[in-house]
């Protein structure tokens, strides 16, 4: 596989293109694909490297940069510029979709499915970049394609506690404070995947997924605040 177009796009030449091949193979892949990929490996090992890398560089990009924001602020910035619907979009307008090595079955997968993909795609990336190169490179990756992101983030107020503002619209409106419910727990030990639906009193109002409870529990109430138009 021919890895020029998409070093170009994301800035980086690998010396280890192998380990390249090894950030975009998804488990499903090696396990359909076991003879041609016995001394290749999927990519979750890279994706738990490449995931520390990622905060870790955010969070003293955002500590620099944010010099008026407090912890709860940091924290919720930090939490818009890593989260997977954020590492997901930087994959796509990097080209990854193209590079992807998944069973056939996961290659069918659309929607959320995918979206998880390449946002564990990402993180991969980041952990090969710092594997073959180092820090550096991986903190120049970083802040050329995910940090650029923060201008929109604070503009469209995606960063600001969803909870927090549908609480808040819920007990205006309706007169009851918000439930949430983990209605589903997939994936490994290591990468879970989290849905969550919110209710108000008898209505279920909103859902959202993540790779946490707190961030399937954000990502339902945002969704309840753009249903009703709470913004």
């Amino acid at each position: 596989m021919d890895f020029s177009t998409f070093e170009e796009t994301a800035g980086v030449r690998f010396n280890d293109k192998r380990l390249l091949k090894q950030a975009f193979t998804h488990r499903s892949y090696v396990n359909e694909n076991r003879a041609a990929t016995a001394d290749l490996g999927h990519n979750e090992r890279l994706e738990f490297l490449g995931d520390a890398v990622l905060e870790l560089v955010i969070t003293d990009y955002l500590f620099a940069k944010m010099k008026e924001s407090d912890e709860g602020e940091l924290t919720s910035l930090r939490s818009a510029l890593v989260n997977a619907e954020t590492c997901a979009r930087v994959a796509t307008s990097l080209g990854a979709n193209n590079y992807l090595l998944l069973s056939k079955g996961e290659s069918k997968d659309t929607g959320r499915a995918r979206l998880y993909i390449l946002a564990n795609t990402l993180e991969a990336i980041i952990g090969a970049i710092y594997i073959d190169k180092n820090y550096e490179a991986a903190k120049e990756f970083i802040l050329a394609h995910v940090a650029p992101l923060m201008e929109e983030i604070l503009k469209e107020g995606t960063w600001i506690d969803a909870k927090s503002r549908f609480q808040e619209r819920a007990q205006e409106a309706k007169g009851y404070t918000p439930l949430y419910k983990t209605v589903k727990e997939s994936g490994p030990d290591h990468d879970k995947h989290f849905t969550v639906k919110v209710s108000v009193g008898d209505e279920v109002m909103g859902e959202g997924d993540g790779k946490s409870k707190q961030d399937a529990e954000q990502a339902a109430a945002k969704n309840a605040l753009d249903k009703q138009g709470w913004k």
